[in-house]
């Protein structure tokens, strides 16, 4: 299963570098593809994790998840 985050406020590599941690270290996320030029996270799921969990992973970092879908 893949999520698709649209995140706002990435302006460089090393933000992609931590929106990939947050979202990686969560249980039931295998991997994270973290854009800043398209202001985007792709995330694999080896289990379901919901909207607010991802959302609040990438949050906590100062960045503004605009969807997850």
């Amino acid at each position: 299963m893949e999520k698709t985050l649209t995140i706002e406020g990435m302006a460089c590599m090393h933000c992609e570098a931590r929106v990939k941690k947050a979202l990686e270290e969560l249980n039931g996320v295998e991997q994270a593809l973290v854009s800043h030029e398209k202001g985007n996270a792709v995330v694999t799921l080896s289990s379901d994790v919901a909207d607010d969990v991802l959302k609040a992973a990438v949050e906590a970092h100062d960045y503004k998840v605009i969807s997850v879908q």
